[in-house]
């Protein structure tokens, strides 16, 4: 089943008023900035406000919305969440890890805050997110429920997932890379949390288990777009669109699709995971365009 994105009206309009509500939500969940130790809220304000834009939280309202539910009853999960995405990213820009100067066309948190803040804030950060999804009074949902997310939330951010992604990365580094390798990399470093994104979203809707299947297979196939286009615009992206430095996965010998495969070979494969995404959920109702339009957008945004 082939999806045109003939709206781009619609797609901007959505992601945008699902931004400005995700950025609402965790201005209220997250602690005032001057609270103590004000450096380590500063930080925290500083890496989660700092221009992202909300494609975890927003998948997860959207299939949330997809299954039947209201996306209100979806917002701590979404914000949670975007918590855990952010801690990686101040992670990942370490100097231990990637080393980045530069993110969404600003300084990274540890070239602000020196390296220890940084870890901090990041710690703070993934604590902060199993505080608000453990919130009966925030999360309304039977415990039953609660576990069921938190449990997917963390098998997703943790060594089976996206901590153990960032691991095979850094080590691939070091040895001949392979195909199997590769995927195994993206499916756990990006793709992972991008599922338990979707599927989160059915389980709060209350979905039935085939409709959950889909979502998952869904968020695996849109995980994997994801990551191949980060790979793709590291090779031929805008370093002012972006707001960082491209070229860096071939300097630093990472093991890439089109370093593996060369880049047009990327572009179909990237090609090849949307158009499955979209397949996913093809019995879906109209209720699911924002998830089938979102799956076209990950393909072919620029930054």
């Amino acid at each position: 089943m082939k999806i045109q994105m003939n709206n781009d009206d619609f797609l901007e309009a959505y992601l945008k008023d699902r931004c400005d509500i995700v950025e609402d939500a965790l201005q209220r969940y997250l602690p005032d900035e001057d609270s103590m130790p004000q450096e380590l809220h500063t930080a925290v304000h500083y890496s989660v406000f700092s221009g992202g834009k909300r494609i975890r939280p927003i998948l997860c309202l959207a299939a949330l919305e997809a299954c039947g539910g209201d996306i209100a009853t979806g917002m701590p999960t979404a914000c949670a969440l975007e918590l855990i995405h952010t801690y990686s990213l101040i992670h990942d820009d370490l100097p231990a890890m990637d080393n980045d100067d530069f993110r969404r066309g600003k300084p990274t948190c540890h070239k602000v805050f020196g390296e220890a803040i940084a870890i901090l804030a990041g710690d703070a950060l993934l604590t902060e997110a199993f505080v608000l999804l453990s919130q009966a009074q925030k999360v309304r949902f039977p415990a039953e429920r609660r576990l069921a997310v938190i449990q997917e939330i963390a098998h997703a951010a943790g060594m089976a997932g996206m901590v153990g992604g960032q691991a095979l990365d850094m080590l691939a580094e070091t040895v001949e890379p392979d195909f199997t390798g590769l995927e195994q990399i993206h499916r756990r470093k990006t793709g992972a949390l991008i599922e338990a994104a979707v599927k989160t979203g059915a389980i709060l809707a209350g979905a039935g288990e085939e409709k959950i299947q889909a979502v998952c297979r869904y968020g695996t196939h849109v995980g994997l777009a994801f990551q191949i286009a980060d790979d793709i615009l590291n090779v031929e992206g805008d370093s002012a669109l972006m707001g960082k430095n491209t070229g860096s996965d071939a300097t630093r010998g990472k093991v890439t699709y089109p370093a593996l495969l060369g880049l047009e070979q990327a572009k179909a494969r990237l090609a090849e995971a949307v158009e499955a995404a979209i397949e996913a959920i093809a019995a879906f109702d109209s209720r699911a365009l924002p998830l089938r339009v979102i799956a076209r957008f990950i393909m072919e945004r620029k930054s």
